[in-house]
């Protein structure tokens, strides 16, 4: 098997890390092989959240000395845990920490059902002013500041809200490798045929542009509602998703959206992510538009791959700021850069799951909600 030098670790460098390079904090639980993905591996909420005034990134102050300052109550997410307001703000200690070796830095995203419950996460790594990354060869505790936006969510001690992969190295792929590797295996379909090289929208930096998919879907997103019920983030299927959406159609194949309104859109492109990479979607562009486009956005390797028709459309968490933006079918609205990982993963993306995934997924809702046609 071929391996590459530089890149994004796999489940199993991961589960070598295990106790080493990514331990539990004092008192915390140990970390399991459940936790691995086939690039990345979740990260658990500890066992309390503090309500803060404001954000902050950890530069300078020391983040106990920032908490201590912001900080205006506590909640405790045992037993059965806390419910997190919507339009607050806090910090929540995470139940791992890191000792990476020096060639290695880790990068943090939230995990998609994060994302599609619009509850805003970033990972504040201790001594480093930048939000979701730490430098290489870093060591210590991980802390997630957690907005819900649109809904309250109920959190308990150890639900993973946030993700975290391991990178050694330069790991983007350039222009020309990514057309290269589109031509060997399509990374991109649309209906079932991948899109022709000449006409693949690639940039510079080893990113493709891809549009949002409105014709031909009914409902073509959903809305978030206003003043619902609590979110029960760690169930799956409890939810009717009308009690907490509004149904969004696309007149004349486009639609408007309101400002400050979280909106979920699908791809009208099919992405299928081989055994050898890893996808990441790009969250802001202000050249398309004042509008956020994404919250999670991580590909593991395999997603999409598969399927009949190829490839799956990618969801895309949406919030227009300022003034209402008018989207049409087709319109450029992100995009997705890929990264080489260091080695096939054992498992790939939804091989051997016990629960549901986003393989197969179209315009799917977080897990937390029955899908519209179920009673």
């Amino acid at each position: 098997m071929s391996t590459a030098r530089e890149g994004i670790l796999v489940d199993r460098d991961l589960a070598a890390a295990l106790g080493r390079a990514i331990r539990p904090v004092p008192d915390a639980p140990p970390v399991t092989r459940s936790q691995i993905q086939p690039a990345s591996l979740d990260l658990r909420l500890g066992p309390v959240a503090h309500r803060v005034r404001a954000g902050f990134l950890p530069a300078e102050t020391p983040i106990e000395d920032r908490l201590a300052e912001l900080a205006t109550s506590a909640v405790s997410l045992e037993g059965a845990g806390a419910v997190l307001e919507r339009g607050l703000v806090y910090l929540l200690p995470l139940e791992e920490e890191l000792a990476l070796d020096p060639d290695v830095h880790a990068r943090f995203n939230p995990r998609s059902s994060t994302g599609r419950c619009d509850v805003f996460t970033r990972v504040l790594v201790p001594g480093h002013a930048r939000f979701d990354e730490t430098p290489k060869g870093w060591s210590g505790k991980l802390w997630l500041e957690v907005a819900p936006l649109s809904f309250p969510v109920r959190v308990q001690r150890g639900d993973c809200l946030a993700q975290l992969r391991l990178q050694r190295g330069e790991a983007a792929l350039t222009k020309d490798e990514l057309l290269a590797q589109h031509v060997r295996t399509p990374l991109v379909y649309e209906g079932t045929r991948p899109l022709p090289p000449e006409t693949l929208r690639a940039h510079e930096d080893g990113s493709i542009a891809l549009s949002i998919g409105l014709e031909g879907r009914d409902p073509c997103g959903w809305r978030a509602g206003r003043n619902t019920e609590v979110v029960r983030f760690a169930e799956t299927g409890v939810h009717d998703p009308l009690d907490f959406f509004e149904p969004v159609r696309a007149r004349r194949g486009h639609c408007v959206l309101e400002p400050e309104r979280f909106t979920i859109f699908a791809s009208r492109e099919r992405l299928a992510i081989p055994a050898d990479l890893a996808g990441e979607m790009l969250p802001i562009d202000v050249g398309i538009g004042e509008l956020r486009n994404n919250y999670a956005g991580f590909f593991d390797p395999g997603f999409g791959t598969g399927q009949d028709p190829p490839g799956t459309p990618a969801v895309l968490e949406v919030r227009a700021h300022d003034v209402p933006f008018l989207v049409e079918d087709g319109q450029v609205f992100f995009r997705l850069r890929f990264f080489r990982v260091l080695a096939r993963p054992e498992r790939l993306y939804g091989e051997g799951r016990s629960g549901p995934s986003y393989h197969a997924q179209d315009l799917t809702l977080a897990r937390p909600f029955r899908s519209p046609r179920d009673p």
